[in-house]
C-alpha cells in the first residue's frame, strides 16, 4: 500500500481535506511566530548588550541625561526601552521638585507598568504555539475519525468490500492523525525552549531594573541634574509611555 499524501488531499472527501488545511495552516503560523520570536531575542539581546556598554559610564558618573540619551539613540531593545521610562520618569519628577524617595516611587511604578508591556510584547505570539500544540493531535484525529466514517459510507453504499478494498482508503485517513502529531511534537518542544528563553530573558531585563532603581537611590538630594532635553522626533512612542498620563500618578503628584 502506497500512502500518497498529494493523492489524499485531491481525493479524500471535502471534510478531511479542510482539516489537512487546516493542520497546514497551524504549521506555517507556528513557524512564522517561532522565526518572528527567535530574531526579536537575538536582536534585541545585541542591541541591549550594546546600550548596556554605553549607558553604563554616564549612570555610574550621575550624568543621568547622558544616560538618558543613550537611550534614546539606541532603541529597538527591551532595556533601552525600560531604561529610558525609568530615567525619563526620575528626572521629569526630580525637575518638578520631588523628593528622591518620592521621584524613586513613582519610577518604581512606571517601571512595573512598562514591564508588563514587555512582557507582552515578548510573549505575542506564544498563544498560537500552545495552542497549535494542545490542538494539533485531536485536530488530526477529527480527519481520521471523518475519514473512516466515509470509507464506511462507500462499503455501505456499494454493498460490500474487504479489507483489500478498504486499507487503503483507511490507512491515508490515519496519516491525518500522523500529520496532526507532526505537527504537534515540535511546536510543543520548540514552545517549551521559547518559554524558557523569553522567561531568563524577562528576569534580565528585571533584574537591569532594580539595579537601576538602586543606583538612583543613592544620589545626593540636593543635586541638579539639568533639564531633560530629548529630541521629540526621538522615539515618541517611548517618550509617551515614559509620561504619567494616568489617574493614579496624577493623585500622587497632588499629595505631593
Amino acid at each position: 500500500m502506497q500512502l500518497d499524501i498529494l493523492h489524499m488531499l485531491t481525493e479524500a472527501p471535502l471534510p478531511v481535506q479542510i482539516v489537512v488545511l487546516v493542520l497546514t495552516a497551524q504549521a506555517l503560523l507556528s513557524l512564522a511566530v517561532i522565526l518572528d520570536r527567535v530574531m526579536l531575542l537575538a536582536i534585541s539581546k545585541r542591541r541591549a548588550k550594546e546600550f548596556a556598554q554605553a549607558a553604563d559610564d554616564p549612570i555610574d558618573a550621575g550624568n543621568l541625561v547622558g544616560a538618558l540619551q543613550h537611550a534614546s539613540d539606541k532603541g529597538g531593545n527591551h532595556l533601552a526601552s525600560l531604561m529610558y521610562v525609568g530615567l525619563r520618569t526620575f528626572l521629569d519628577r526630580r525637575d518638578e521638585g520631588k523628593s528622591v524617595d518620592k521621584s524613586l516611587h513613582l519610577t518604581e511604578r512606571a517601571l512595573e507598568r512598562k514591564q508588563e508591556q514587555v512582557s507582552a510584547d515578548l510573549n505575542r505570539g506564544m498563544n498560537v504555539l500552545a495552542s497549535t500544540g494542545s490542538t494539533a493531535p485531536f485536530v488530526g484525529l477529527l480527519g481520521t475519525v471523518l475519514g473512516i466514517l466515509f470509507t464506511f459510507q462507500k462499503i455501505a453504499s456499494e454493498g460490500g468490500g474487504g479489507i483489500a478494498t478498504i486499507g487503503g482508503e483507511i490507512g491515508e485517513a490515519l496519516v491525518v492523525t500522523g500529520l496532526g502529531l507532526v505537527v504537534a511534537i515540535p511546536v510543543v518542544l520548540v514552545y517549551n525552549a521559547l518559554s524558557n528563553r523569553i522567561a531568563l530573558y524577562e528576569a534580565a531585563l528585571g533584574n537591569g531594573c532594580s539595579e537601576l532603581i538602586d543606583r538612583l537611590n543613592g544620589l545626593d538630594e540636593t543635586e541638579d541634574y539639568g533639564t531633560v532635553e530629548v529630541p521629540a522626533a526621538v522615539t515618541d512612542s517611548v517618550q509617551r509611555e515614559a509620561a504619567p498620563e494616568n489617574d493614579t500618578i496624577s493623585a500622587e503628584r497632588a499629595v505631593a
